[in-house]
């Protein structure tokens, strides 16, 4: 899933790296400290982004006062003081600093516990994020990842090592990818290449602990190997809101204590399901028009075909075939046809 981020209300006194980072990253900030409600609700109507931390009360109020507002940040672990199910009906995101097993948490202290050290979470902070991927959602996981101070590594056949590094992201090999990541990310179609991606092998490579999340499509990962390398504690937790089978059946991975599981949820909202009907008409008012296109997946001729440096020459050749097929007389069976080339082949 992907956010458009352009830019950010500061509410509280937060550490000023939170504001370099996002800067850092092309996003606008301000800080505005002491908002009273009615004033918080007329700010964000002009923000994308909120970054908290306990002592704003980011009411049911607040939230649907606003259209606009898509990511909710709390500078810290606790969320008490955010309304998450206005949140959620809104289509607002809500993330915090760490990994804390929440929703176990959660469930804990609703059945009368106090459990604090059972659920003893990991920083992001200098962890390694590798992004299997790297198309569009790829890109957005990589900037908001890279603001909580986590390493972004990546791979991806059509996106050469210069262009990821422009988004912050170094490019390796995925036997090398493998290695070195504390949490992996797919953003990939579910293609021949792809289907079961991470596998048994896979998991042997890693780090021992290594999380993964799989907000792209069922298949890439095999879902028996996962159960396997969480039993063992070769995998420390999963997130997952895509399955092989939807409904899953495989009802022993999303019943595991390490994960947690959603209901393929990535682009439920109205407003998503409106974007991609957009951005897809939009695709081919720019084919219409020769631009070049993102989000090709069946062929990297095609990305290549389509861009800049080359389209000038593809369109030379589909002229002179046209006019090749003009001087040929029509019946004339089977033809061979010689095609000479000069110069430097890249």
């Amino acid at each position: 899933m992907s956010f458009t981020i352009g830019n950010v209300l500061i509410s509280e006194s937060v550490d000023p790296t939170c504001a370099k980072i996002l800067q850092d990253n092309g996003i606008k900030t301000d800080t505005k400290i002491g908002l009273s409600r009615d004033q918080l609700i007329a700010e964000l109507k002009n923000y994308d982004g909120l970054v908290v931390r306990s002592a704003t009360k980011v009411t049911a109020e607040v939230i649907e006062g606003t259209d606009r507002l898509k990511v909710i940040g709390r500078a810290g672990t606790g969320v008490d003081n955010i309304d998450c199910n206005a949140a959620t009906r809104n289509g607002v995101l809500v993330i915090n600093y760490s990994p804390r097993h929440l929703p176990q948490a959660c469930t804990s202290l609703k059945n009368g516990k106090w459990d604090r050290k059972l659920y003893m979470g990991q920083e992001l902070l200098n962890k390694t994020l590798a992004i299997v991927g790297l198309g569009r959602i790829g890109r957005e996981v990589a900037t908001r990842m890279q603001a909580f101070g986590m390493k972004t590594i990546g791979f991806d056949p059509l996106v050469p090592p210069e262009e990821s590094i422009k988004f912050g992201v170094k490019s390796y090999d995925l036997n090398d990818l493998w290695t070195m990541a504390d949490y992996i990310t797919v953003h990939t179609p579910l293609i021949p290449q792809t289907k079961n991606l991470i596998n048994d092998n896979v998991f042997a490579k890693c780090k021992k602990g290594v999380r993964i999340v799989n907000c792209a499509r069922g298949g890439i990962i095999d879902e028996n190997a996962l159960l396997r390398a969480l039993e063992s504690g070769q995998c420390g937790g999963a997130g997952l809101d895509v399955y092989t089978e939807e409904p899953p059946k495989n009802t022993a991975l999303i019943q595991h204590p390490k994960v947690i599981c959603t209901p393929h949820l990535g682009a439920s909202t109205i407003e998503a399901q409106n974007r991609v009907a957009v951005e897809i008409a939009e695709q081919f008012v720019d084919l219409l028009h020769g631009k070049n296109i993102m989000g090709v997946v069946n062929s990297a001729s095609f990305c290549q075909l389509l861009s800049p440096e080359n389209k000038p020459w593809a369109d030379l050749s589909t002229s002179l075939g046209k006019i090749s097929s003009s001087l040929i007389p029509s019946g004339s069976g089977d033809i061979k046809v010689t095609i000479t080339t000069q110069g430097k082949f890249d």
